[in-house]
């Protein structure tokens, strides 16, 4: 079976750059050793989401270079091919890796042209931070209005939603809503507070997970067709729920709520798409036939255009 959803033809529309650099490659690039790397990027039991994001630290400050950053997406995008996904959005925030020889625009760029090397269909999302300053958020609005239709697809939000609401960030989306970017918001990963908000405004949230013991929150994202991007081990790591075998994403598929999957952090999480669906299918019973359906709304949730989507939708189901 692993062989078979290896070759399985994947969407992955939740994955964070700068948690899916390869080890190989963090090892080059710091001259640490690879275990070395691995204790200081690799989820081992952390106690939190805030343990979990601090190991970002660490790769960040080696992501300094146009070059490096040309480097680690096109390493991503053929980490991509490898497991046969045929369609990635792939996210970061631009603002991270300004320096004295890098601006934003060349960051964006580095990533794209990295990409542009690898064979899997890719586009960009360009995060903003909860606690960033109203400026550095406006300025990713602004790059993401610039770049849209020009690899850069979407803006997202991501960070501490726990001391952070949506609703003081709000004016943020309304921004794009204006300016017809489209957007993805991290939510319901710690706390459902934010949902309700976050609705008017997306069309699919990051994680959502926290919904699935209110009826009338589960209610409220199945009518209005919310995409939950679902990451499992992720969730896991981040001590938001206990295990696979008790992952509400049973729960929420059953209920009729679209989901789709994916692996948040490749490197960070320790985990590859291929093994998120083997362990769906070995702990809850997932089918198949369920895997290619997630597959089929991930695609109807992507931030491209309907012909893409056809084209897509022929590759999953021929």
């Amino acid at each position: 079976m692993k062989e078979e959803l290896l070759k399985m033809p994947k969407v992955e529309l939740h994955l964070h750059l700068d948690g899916s650099i390869s080890v190989d490659l963090l090892s080059k690039l710091s001259g640490l050793s690879k275990d070395e790397v691995i204790r200081k990027t690799v989820s081992q039991n952390d106690v939190s989401l805030k343990d979990y994001l601090d190991r970002f630290n660490f790769v960040n400050r080696y992501l300094n270079t146009k070059e490096i950053l040309e480097q680690v997406s096109c390493q991503l995008g053929k980490d991509l091919e490898k497991e046969n996904v045929i369609y990635a959005e792939i996210r970061f925030a631009p603002l991270d890796y300004v320096n004295d020889k890098m601006t934003a625009d060349d960051v964006i760029e580095a990533i794209l042209r990295g990409l542009r090397k690898c064979h899997v269909k890719t586009n960009l999302i360009l995060c903003m931070r909860r606690g960033m300053s109203i400026e550095e958020n406006r300025k990713v609005v602004e790059l993401a209005n610039k770049y849209l239709s020009r690899g850069v697809v979407a803006v997202d939000l991501v960070g501490d939603e726990e001391n952070y609401p949506f609703k003081d960030l709000e004016y943020l989306f309304k921004m794009c809503k204006y300016a017809q970017i489209p957007v993805t918001i991290h939510a319901g990963e710690i706390t459902k507070r934010d949902i309700k908000d976050v609705i008017p405004y997306t069309k699919r949230i990051g994680h959502g997970i926290k919904i699935y013991d209110d009826i009338e929150l589960m209610d409220l994202v199945k009518e209005n067709n919310i995409l939950l991007e679902v990451c499992p081990n992720s969730n896991i790591d981040t001590k938001n729920t206990v295990n696979y075998s008790s992952h509400p994403i049973r729960k929420l598929y059953d209920y009729g709520i679209k989901v789709c999957i994916n692996t948040d952090n490749r490197t960070i999480s320790d985990i590859t798409l291929t093994e998120e669906y083997i362990n769906l299918m070995n702990e809850l019973d997932f089918s198949y036939a369920d895997l290619v359906k997630m597959n089929l709304n991930a695609i109807s949730g992507a931030f491209i255009t309907n012909q893409e989507k056809l084209e897509l939708e022929k590759i999953i189901t021929k």
